[in-house]
């Protein structure tokens, strides 16, 4: 039986994040929450000033005999660009920067090894913007931000952001899924 390890990821909207995450074999746990910024205890509408610093992010917790940290980290890059600075889409802020946040030195060779990997092929035809830095002042989320797209499936956002990456996941990497 292996230790599970835990892993925190920035890639826009935690909601989305979240939705893919829970489709992957090995996760156990995901919560989305607020990383690597600074000030007491953040909540949405202050992380939404973009003057916190945190970032909406997904806690993971994995185990990495089912699932490793680069499936894991192929996964991100799959459904979120990592090339735009301080935003998703039409999410615009430092709050939806790319990053990510490792809990061992081990999770973080493996990240700049990907990204090296990635760039030296132009993977994304534009330069990798994605921070990597260890993980700091983790907090979770509200609780109505938990499970979100779970329990609100069909609301606009769900619909037009969230349920086209957990499709583009099944489709590309099934071998991941549950």
């Amino acid at each position: 039986m292996s230790d599970k390890q835990v892993l925190v990821l920035g890639g826009g909207c935690f909601w989305c994040t979240e939705a893919v995450y829970k489709e992957v074999r090995g996760v156990s746990d995901v919560e989305s929450g607020y990383s690597n910024g600074h000030g007491p205890r953040p909540s949405y509408e202050l992380v939404c000033t973009g003057r916190t610093g945190y970032v909406e992010v997904v806690r993971l917790t994995y185990d990495p005999a089912e699932v490793s940290t680069r499936e894991l980290l192929e996964v991100f890059f799959l459904i979120h660009d990592p090339t735009t600075p301080n935003r998703q889409g039409h999410d615009v802020g430092t709050q939806y920067r790319s990053g990510i946040y490792y809990t061992s030195l081990e999770q973080e060779a493996e990240a700049r090894a990907l990204i090296d990997e990635l760039t030296q092929a132009n993977a994304f035809g534009a330069p990798i913007v994605t921070e990597v830095e260890p993980l700091a002042d983790y907090w979770p989320a509200e609780d109505y931000h938990q499970d979100f797209f779970e329990r609100n499936p069909y609301q606009g956002y769900c619909l037009a952001v969230a349920a086209p990456k957990v499709l583009k996941f099944r489709q590309t990497l099934a071998r991941l899924a549950k």
